[in-house]
């Protein structure tokens, strides 16, 4: 059974805390996918959500304190659990307040996976990045290094996204190539990303099995990218986020298996 089917199998309960901007997108994106969203921001209740969920989704898209303090307490009950969480560094590198809450959560908590885009990976670990808003900007640098140092430095998986995809433990490294440039221009869509790879990450078991997962994960959402972009050519980045949502609820292993692109660069399973 592939971890797509496992998911929609078992219907995982994701914990989000997310960004403002992007809650209803990653609520609709993770029941299309087959995984169960909880969207739970309150100090009083998070860490119960996290200690029930099959895991958290920490986004620092929008940052103040009562949003740090409830990312904490969800992180902290997740690992006091041993529940599956995923950091999405949103900015980091932006500004100082952006950068200095992100190494905090990753001195205080345990990650699973990492997922940004590489100049928030880079700032995450203290290396210089160009960065224009959330995005990366131009930057000379060795982006599989960097994922690969992450990963060793925070001892979890780290996902780089961006023209092909990195995804890491820091031992062994896979390249995917799926995905379409659309995606860059709809809001939200690589915090979908992070959730998605949450709710893979769910139904995998520690170990191999867990970087499988998220290697399926990425290339997953890549695949139903393009799909939804052959759909909607010239209709425009709105057509195309809404039609994300129907190729994520319409993929199979077999189309899957079709289009994936994959391959190591290091490492063997």
């Amino acid at each position: 059974m592939s971890y797509l089917e496992r998911v929609r199998s078992l219907n995982p309960l994701v914990h989000n805390i997310t960004n403002l901007v992007v809650a209803p997108f990653t609520a609709n994106g993770l029941l299309a996918l087959g995984a169960s969203p909880f969207m739970a921001y309150a100090h009083e209740e998070v860490a119960d959500v996290a200690r029930m969920a099959g895991a958290v989704v920490l986004n620092i898209g929008t940052l103040d304190e009562k949003v740090v303090q409830a990312i904490r307490l969800a992180g902290q009950s997740a690992n006091a659990h041993h529940v599956p969480v995923v950091l999405d560094p949103v900015g980091a590198g932006a500004t100082a307040y952006r950068t200095d809450t992100v190494q905090m959560l990753v001195r205080e908590l345990r990650l699973t996976v990492l997922r940004g885009n590489v100049a928030e990976v880079a700032h995450v670990i203290g290396v210089p990045w160009n960065i224009k808003g959330v995005d990366a900007g131009v930057g000379e640098g060795d982006r599989i290094g960097i994922a690969e140092r992450a990963a060793q430095q925070l001892d979890c998986i780290v996902v780089i996204t961006g023209q092909y995809d990195i995804i890491t433990d820091g031992y062994h490294t896979f390249l995917t190539s799926n995905g379409h440039a659309l995606l860059t221009q709809v809001t939200g869509a690589g915090c979908l990303l992070s959730s998605v790879i949450g709710a893979f990450v769910a139904i995998a078991k520690p170990g191999n099995d867990m970087l499988n997962s998220v290697v399926e994960a990425v290339t997953t959402y890549g695949v139903a990218a393009e799909q939804a972009a052959a759909r909607t050519a010239h209709q425009g980045p709105g057509s195309f986020q809404i039609e994300l949502l129907n190729q994520l609820a319409q993929m199979t292993p077999s189309l899957f298996s079709e289009h994936a692109q994959i391959r190591q660069t290091r490492g063997g399973m």
